[in-house]
């Protein structure tokens, strides 16, 4: 027992860092509330604080090389408990943001490539496989776990002492440390500043401008060009298309300077040569693809729980749990089934299941989400995406020789995260973007009167906020509309919540059919044989 001490102790970091992803989801009404703030602004926050990761992963892992792992896993799992209890005690949303978002955000770059490297240093053959299943467990445990969790605390308490058990948990892991071997001697290497810039530059733009396309499209303005005497829409083109933009030309800018750094004799921020091995390739796509498809689904769904169908935060996880149970115990079928089956094998069913799960949930959006349809989509999107977090994590490291598993532990971070913030931004935008569409066409056609429209049109004109519906009428009703008015504008508004949650819908479909193209290159050999081969050729 005692040789898993290592594994628990990285696994409990692992699960804070992973649990920040979905604990605030399901309290979103309820810290909207307290802090004055709106679901957009919520959305951004829980966007930043996996894009911060994304943006300087490739840093952190460059850092743990210089400091050594260890040293930088307890650097970063302080610098996280300041977040954390910086969060706990906001007293405003960019109190939050910063807490949250940044600076939990910039210790997690420490830690989750730390992880990753600390286990290979820890463990060999069999246990390294099992070490890595165990992480990827703890992963899927956290993103189960996360509503419930965040759920029963928010309603029984405060969302406030999440962070506070964030900290304790971070101070016990800090003290264990200890018992962690860091075997991999340190290296003197240069970091390329640009590098970083260019990289944290290039995803930021390209992330921030799927989140603002709800409000500023995504090629021609929604709205007038200006808003708020902001220019949204040069020379015609939306402000999402010019960021994207921008944000690719910088990203193969990166690309070409890592390149030429190494031409050079000079150490790259990443070795752009390993997206050049088809298993690590195939690898960090399929995981970028599952954290856009969790993080999407842990967004919209909540969403509507709480500002549709009015239920509280435990109620909400409650309402998730089927996921929760399933994607826990396919988590550790996935690790059983590796035994005898192939990666690939293991990975594209669990792709097959979560195509599945995406259009039972399609299926079961009604006004109150169809009791079983709904429980049935949640039970299997959780199979899904367990089997997926039992084989990634392995398939990645096992890619590349052990000096290169710090560096492949920050891709896979980088991935994941930029996989949850591009589920966010683009997921949540489309539910707030299609709400915005559905409820104006909705007015349009209505029975409202020509002054109740007219009134509607000139609030809306610079977006749609996602409120309570059941306070759409009393909003009405005090914007001047009349009591028939106010009922017919609450139901218009309903009805496009749901339209635009099954738009959501559609788009996790998309995604999830879009990953099955990237499962091509996961091995095909069973994982035992192929690290035997590896051991004797070394």
């Amino acid at each position: 027992m005692k040789k898993w001490l290592v594994v628990t102790i990285l696994g409990a970091a692992q699960f804070v860092m992973v649990l920040d992803g979905t604990v605030m989801n399901v309290s979103i009404s309820t810290v909207v509330e307290d802090l004055g703030t709106t679901v957009a602004a919520m959305q951004a926050a829980i966007t930043f604080y996996t894009l911060t990761m994304a943006a300087f992963m490739l840093l952190g892992a460059k850092l743990g090389d210089l400091w050594g792992r260890r040293t930088a896993f307890v650097i970063g799992s302080c610098v996280y408990a300041v977040g954390s209890l910086l969060t706990a005690l906001s007293p405003n949303v960019v109190v939050l943001f910063i807490g949250w978002s940044v600076v939990e955000g910039l210790g997690a770059v420490l830690v989750i490539p730390a992880i990753a490297a600390l286990v290979a240093d820890n463990y060999r053959g069999r246990d390294r496989i099992t070490a890595y299943a165990v992480i990827g467990a703890v992963s899927g445990g956290a993103v189960a776990a996360g509503p419930l969790i965040g759920g029963f605390i928010t309603t029984y308490s405060s969302w406030r002492y999440v962070f506070v058990g964030e900290v304790v948990i971070m101070a016990v892991v800090v003290i264990f440390s200890r018992l962690v071997t860091d075997r991999t001697p340190r290296r003197a290497e240069r970091i390329d500043l640009l590098s970083v810039l260019l990289s944290a530059f290039g995803l930021v733009f390209i992330v921030f401008g799927m989140l603002q396309s709800k409000t500023w499209g995504w090629f021609i303005p929604l709205a007038s060009p200006e808003i708020n005497g902001v220019l949204i829409a040069p020379f015609g083109i939306s402000l999402t298309a010019w960021c994207m933009v921008v944000g690719g030309v910088l990203v193969v800018v990166f690309f070409r300077r890592q390149r030429r750094l190494v031409h050079r004799g000079l150490p790259p921020l990443v070795h752009a040569e390993l997206f050049s091995i088809t298993q690590l390739r195939s690898g960090l796509s399929v995981l970028g693809a599952q954290y856009s498809v969790t993080a999407g689904l842990f967004f919209i769904v909540p969403v509507y729980l709480q500002m549709t169908l009015g239920l509280d935060a435990l109620q909400t996880g409650l309402k998730i749990f089927p996921l929760s149970v399933s994607l826990i115990l396919f988590s550790i079928v996935g690790t059983a089934l590796s035994r005898v089956w192939s990666p690939r094998r293991v990975v594209r069913l669990g792709q097959l299941i979560l195509v599945a799960s995406a259009f039972l949930l399609l299926g079961s959006a009604t006004s109150d989400l169809r009791g079983g349809l709904f429980a049935a989509g949640m039970f299997f999107a959780g199979a899904g995406l367990g089997l997926l977090a039992s084989q990634l994590g392995n398939v990645n490291m096992s890619s590349v020789s052990e000096k290169e598993t710090s560096e492949v532990g920050g891709l896979q971070g980088v991935f994941q995260n930029l996989g949850s913030s591009l589920g966010t931004a683009l997921i949540g935008s489309i539910l707030i973007g299609a709400l915005a569409t559905t409820f104006a066409s909705g007015v349009a056609t209505s029975e409202l009167s020509s002054d109740a429209k007219s009134l509607v049109a000139e609030r809306t004109e610079k977006g749609l906020a996602i409120v309570p519906a059941s306070s759409v009428k009393e909003i009405g009703a005090e914007a001047g509309l009349s009591s028939d008015d106010a009922a017919e504008l609450s139901t218009i508004y309903r009805d496009s919540q749901l339209e635009s949650l099954r738009v959501a819908f559609f788009g996790l479909i998309a995604i999830s059919l879009l990953s099955l193209l990237f499962s091509r290159g996961i091995p095909a050999e069973v994982p035992v044989r192929k690290t035997k081969e590896k051991e004797a050729a070394t």
